[in-house]
């Protein structure tokens, strides 16, 4: 599989953000998000072909035990079921962070971080308009959506740019026709500074308030900036 880095830092986003993880990013993805942050993984995937064995191998030059893979689109990437299941077998905390585009097929996986996109990820027509028309027919897949949510703990994270996205939100969440628990729909603002995320995060958190689900900062940048392995 095509690797574009692995890294040792802390969860930035969701449930587990905080703990220390090893994030493996696969390169490559099934979507064109007009705001991508890792555009190396996704839009010119770029990286080192590796074998299952080397990758697990360089997880454990890591002490931590949770594991995220990540990407790009993780799903795509070949050997991925093969990469979790190593994983599991060494005891590993396994999330995946994926859009949710794919079926996970029984995957082993401890958390289910699935991002679907919003009408704010779709690329400029006129300077994408393949892509543009093919991230549009991908982005949400409400059947694909369900799979997960029957067969792992799950959290919902969705990338939020102006107040009306949480109405597209909750629209999305409707089509699912299963009982969410709102503490377990994360609202992200969407940003890749953290002068941006400070502003968007005043209404977010409000919103999050008023609707019942949860806000979920970016610590990576908060910590780090926008740059990689972090």
């Amino acid at each position: 599989m095509l690797v574009a880095e692995i890294f040792h830092s802390i969860q930035g986003e969701g449930a587990l953000a905080g703990l220390p993880s090893v994030f493996v990013r696969t390169a490559g993805c099934n979507l064109r998000c007009a705001w991508c942050d890792t555009p190396y993984a996704s839009w010119q995937p770029e990286g080192t072909v590796m074998t299952v064995e080397a990758v697990v191998a360089a997880v454990l030059r890591h002490p931590a035990r949770h594991v995220v893979l990540t990407g790009g689109e993780p799903m795509i990437a070949p050997e991925i079921a093969a990469l979790a299941a190593a994983l599991r077998e060494l005891g590993r905390h396994i999330t995946i962070e994926t859009a949710a585009t794919v079926a996970p097929a029984g995957i082993a996986c401890d958390l289910a971080s699935l991002s679907p996109k919003l009408l704010n990820s779709a690329p400029d027509p006129r300077q994408h308009a393949a892509w543009r028309r093919k991230h549009e027919a991908l982005r949400w897949q409400p059947a694909v959506v369900r799979a997960w949510l029957d067969a792992y703990p799950y959290q919902l994270k969705f990338v939020v740019a102006q107040p009306g996205d949480v109405e597209e939100v909750e629209g999305m969440l409707a089509q699912l026709r299963r009982e969410v628990p709102p503490h377990q729909v994360l609202l992200m603002p969407e940003g890749t500074t953290a002068a941006v995320l400070r502003q968007r995060a005043v209404w977010l958190a409000e919103l999050c308030k008023q609707r019942g689900f949860r806000f979920a900062p970016r610590l990576q940048i908060e910590l780090y900036g926008n740059q990689r392995g972090t």
